[in-house]
């Protein structure tokens, strides 16, 4: 052991630089295994309990939002205040089992005595019926396999010179053995449902017919035009939100062990001027983003990902940040730092309760209101209440940066948020933008159920298709269309409609066929065709 003092005041030092290292490493890794076992076994909601701040009132006094009239500028009249120690009122919640939907059919089952039974015993005259008790019950029938047989009818002319004349008498595929509704139900069972093929094959088995579903990503040969038609065009609006998703392709056999291909699927949510989900599956990820948004004008609204600074840096795309993936770090740094993400949540919290009273106030205007009025609604009532609290956001996170380790969580938190604040900030300069992205990556999520399910998607033409089958089946859902009924209806259609007729069919301008034939009827053969 040395004896110099300075030598060893500086191995003191070192080993105090080495010991904070340590922890701080400690620390990290804690951080990251407590956000596995939550992934994993904790609860998957992110809601911040309003009463965490009275630990900390000072910091949270002038945050308090004053009250304000209303966004259609009408004076709002104050509730009265409740009487001295009245109890609250409670709100009247329906007792008892709510009324089955009155479009379902109905099949009415009388029980009647029998002819002993309504004579009197004493008189023996007939009792009169006096009253009838009714009740109703829900019941199901599963779907129905039955064949189509297509006869085509060929015509000679009396003369006999000019040669036979064939017409297509229905949209049939002669190439295909199944029909529009099985196609239909397999598609609405995977793409929505989020049902396997096999377990279909095993459904299919119970119903009389045994199949063995084909590797791709739909079972069933459908006519190609069919499904390249079904493609939603490709001109996306002026705001964009973009999310994407990993999925596997396959395997490749290697030498010495198997490789697994993987590719991403991309989602396009359009606004109101493109109202459509359009998936599109792509490999390389630069690549995908650069061909995608090479002719692009407007706001791209996405997570902090690195593959979109190449389109940002052009200056035609504007980028817009999702304040939902910036919030969310500041609560997986709860555990570390309770009093600053408490802070920083309760910001947050007044920015939604702003946007959830803009969407209260939006509810009461006419339905025949434009979408410039309600943007101009959104974008006034945002420079009026959120720019202030964004104002106080961003003096509080100035003054608490310096005193956080950078490579901490909430060294991470505010680190995030300060090198995206403009396009954080952005969705306040218009009332067109969104203050998160949630609502693309809600549709991701479904991707991600259907994964576990079905997790190949059988080749890269499989993937294809999956993405323009997920891109109508996600539309379908965005405008509150049955994919079935839809799909049924298009994939009837589509052989036999003009080309120049086709954008009738895309989701926004379809409206669902007269029930006509008894096949489409809820009292036809395929009353149930909906996956069970």
């Amino acid at each position: 052991m040395p004896s110099d003092p300075a030598f060893l005041q500086q191995m003191i030092i070192e080993l105090l630089a080495a010991l904070r290292e340590t922890r701080r490493q400690n620390e990290e890794l804690q951080h990251r295994l407590d956000l596995l076992l939550r992934r994993l076994y904790g609860p998957r909601t992110e809601r911040f309990d309003p009463n965490q701040p009275l630990l900390i009132p000072d910091a949270f006094e002038p945050l308090a939002p004053e009250p304000e009239p209303s966004v259609t500028g009408d004076a709002v009249a104050p509730e009265p205040e409740p009487e001295p120690g009245a109890a609250p009122a409670k709100k009247n919640r329906s007792h008892g089992r709510r009324p089955l939907p009155k479009n379902l059919r109905r099949e009415p089952r009388v029980y009647e005595l029998t002819e002993a039974e309504r004579r009197c015993p004493q008189c023996g005259e007939t009792r009169a019926q006096i009253s009838a008790e009714r009740s109703e019950q829900l019941d199901y029938v599963p779907a129905t396999l039955f064949v189509v047989e297509h006869a085509l009818h060929l015509r000679l002319p009396a003369l006999r010179r000019s040669s036979r004349h064939r017409r297509q008498a229905s949209p049939a595929d002669p190439q295909g053995f199944a029909w529009t509704g099985t196609t239909s139900s397999c598609d609405h069972g995977k793409y929505a449902d989020h049902i396997p093929l096999h377990r279909q094959e095993r459904r299919l088995a119970r119903q009389g017919w045994s199949c063995h579903a084909q590797p791709s990503a739909t079972g069933w040969p459908a006519p190609p035009k069919s499904r390249a038609a079904l493609r939603p065009d490709e001109d996306i609006g002026p705001v964009v939100r973009h999310d994407s998703h990993r999925r596997h392709v396959g395997e490749a056999a290697d030498s010495e062990r198997k490789i697994k291909a993987l590719a991403r699927l991309w989602i396009y949510f359009g606004d109101h001027l493109y109202p459509y989900n359009v998936l599109i599956s792509r490999g390389a990820i630069s690549e995908t983003v650069r061909v995608c948004f090479s002719g692009f004008r407007g706001y791209l609204q996405a997570d902090a990902f690195s593959g979109y600074d190449g389109i940002y840096a052009g200056g035609n795309v504007v980028e817009v940040g999702c304040n939902a993936h910036a919030r969310r770090k500041f609560v997986e740094a709860q555990k570390t730092d309770l009093t600053r993400a408490s802070t920083a949540l309760a910001y947050y919290r007044q920015l939604y309760a702003i946007e959830k009273q803009i969407k209260a106030e939006l509810a009461k205007l006419p339905e025949d209101a434009n979408e410039p009025t309600r943007a101009a609604i959104r974008l006034r009532v945002r420079q009026e209440r959120a720019v202030p609290v964004w104002e106080s956001l961003e003096k509080w996170l100035k003054e608490e940066r310096p005193q956080v380790l950078p490579k901490s969580p909430m060294g991470g938190a505010i680190g995030y948020m300060k090198n995206h604040w403009e396009a954080l900030k952005r969705y306040t300069s218009s009332g067109y933008l969104s203050i998160d992205n949630n609502v693309a990556e809600q549709h991701m999520k479904t991707i991600a159920t259907g994964r576990k399910n079905w997790l190949f998607t059988g080749s890269e033409t499989g993937g294809k298709t999956m993405a323009v089958l997920f891109s109508v089946v996600s539309s379908c859902q965005r405008h509150g269309h049955d994919p079935f009924v839809y799909l049924r209806d298009v994939l009837s259609r589509l052989p036999v409609l003009p080309k120049e007729n086709l954008a009738d069919l895309l989701p926004d301008r379809w409206s669902p066929p007269q029930a006509a034939d008894p096949a489409a009827t809820p009292e036809g053969p395929i009353a149930d065709g909906s996956p069970s």
